[in-house]
């Protein structure tokens, strides 16, 4: 028996092959599924099932497509009402493969129809533990992704806490936990940097799982959660009924376009580098450049169903973002590709000398979370708004200034002034970029 762990470090997301006996259960597949084909090769095994912990919220799933080309059975709870063929999964259900079991835990909480994969080895003795967004490594799952107001998320956070401690706690110290997430998730909020953990470590240094009353972990766990991006509920209900095969997604959005031919007032994606969209872009391009973090930050900026275009540097740097617009179930909503598009629009590096002359003759934007605002703000009389809800709150921010945008780091900055400036006529837009740093410390 092994267990084959897959990680997708832009997304932080983890993946794991069970295989037995010639057989291969498949847990939380990704959107591409050539990895695990790929894996069932080399070992001349068989895919004979998936299991999907959950809807997920951050990444669409393979699970539709790896049945339909393998004939895998999908187990899934019932609780789920998953539009696609499978094999309700639930608490006392079982999976042999071989000498082994997979044994079925539901562990609502990070959403009502989440479970956790036992797998007993060929001893009877409990091995692993497949924890979906159940159980992080130094963490627990947000129950704030499915609830649409507050108290749904404390609802769930109400489940989570009794999930943690009448399920997961109570199974043997040396069972391996597996879950669906490393650092970076935005399915946690205080995720470590190990990609598995034991039962026994995680009682003991998993601040969640400390003692607590349920008053007391619903505090803790609904308080000072990152952003939610806009494609989240998407992805849930893409992931419910199954998605197209990933390279048919592929090829439907590979049209190459010339720039004459752009639609007018359909957004455009620019995925250069931040110095190069400075020096010239189209006008009405926002910049979000491909970093390891692309797609989520694609998914928090523009909403699903808007239509846009993507920019790159050539062929290969297009095909590489198109996979990762797929990841999150992006692709269908490309209008065509380009290449590099220097554009007649120019942007003005941030000057420090003349911003630091006076600095009140500029609107400054923190474009930070929520989160981070609650350490201060960087400059006293600056306007917060964070990027995510940045494009459709330029309503709120003041133009009878020019505007500088910071962040904590440079990225977002890069992104929010990017958008300032492809709807803001008029006035300079500086990005601080990096040197953000010389007044954070």
């Amino acid at each position: 028996m092994e267990i084959k762990q897959f990680y997708d470090e832009g997304l932080a997301h983890l993946s794991y092959a069970i295989i037995n006996n010639k057989e291969i259960v498949l847990v939380d597949p990704a959107r591409n599924p050539q990895p695990y084909y790929d894996f069932a090769e080399a070992n001349d095994a068989k895919i004979m099932a998936v299991i999907e912990t959950h809807p997920h919220a951050d990444f669409v799933s393979s699970h539709l497509e790896i049945h339909h080309t393998t004939g895998a059975s999908i187990y899934v709870s019932e609780l789920v009402g998953a539009d696609y063929p499978h094999v309700p999964f639930d608490e006392g259900e079982t999976i042999r493969v071989g000498d082994i079991s997979l044994h079925a835990i539901n562990t609502p909480g990070h959403s009502p129809d989440s479970i956790s994969v036992l797998l007993i080895d060929a001893n009877g003795d409990q091995k692993a533990l497949f924890t979906g967004d159940t159980l992080l490594v130094g963490d627990v799952g947000r129950p704030d992704l499915r609830g649409n107001n507050i108290a749904e998320a404390q609802a769930l956070a109400k489940s989570l806490y009794h999930s943690t401690r009448e399920k997961i706690a109570t199974l043997s110290p040396e069972v391996i936990v597996y879950p669906a997430h490393g650092p970076g998730s935005l399915c946690g909020k205080n995720i470590g940097s190990a990609l598995e953990s034991t039962i026994a470590k995680e009682l003991e240094e998993n601040a969640a799982l400390q003692e607590m009353t349920e008053e007391q972990f619903v505090q803790f766990i609904t308080e000072d959660q990152p952003w939610i991006p806009k494609y989240f509920q998407y992805n849930v209900a893409l992931n419910k009924r199954g998605a197209e095969p990933f390279e048919q997604g592929i090829r439907a959005a590979t049209d190459m376009m010339h720039v004459e031919n752009l639609i007018e007032n359909i957004l455009i994606v620019d995925t250069r580098t931040a110095e190069d969209f400075r020096a010239g872009h189209h006008p009405n391009a926002i910049n979000i450049p491909d970093n390891l973090k692309f797609e989520t930050w694609l998914g928090s900026v523009v909403a699903p169903s808007e239509s846009f275009y993507l920019i790159g540097y050539d062929k290969d740097s297009l095909h590489e973002l198109i996979e990762k617009v797929a990841k999150i179930g992006y692709e269908k909503f490309v209008n065509g590709l380009l290449w590099t598009e220097t554009g007649s629009k120019t942007e003005d590096i941030f000057n420090q000398d003349t911003f630091e002359k006076d600095t009140s003759q500029y609107t400054v934007l923190d474009v930070r979370n929520d989160s981070e605002l609650k350490s201060g703000k960087i400059f006293e009389n600056s306007v917060h708004i964070p990027l995510p809800r940045l494009r459709e709150s330029l309503n709120a921010l003041p133009v009878d200034k020019n505007i500088v945008v910071h962040c904590a780091g440079g990225l977002r900055s890069a992104i929010g002034s990017s958008i300032l400036s492809a709807k803001l006529d008029g006035i300079q837009i500086w990005d601080m970029g990096t040197n953000i740093k010389k007044y954070s410390n």
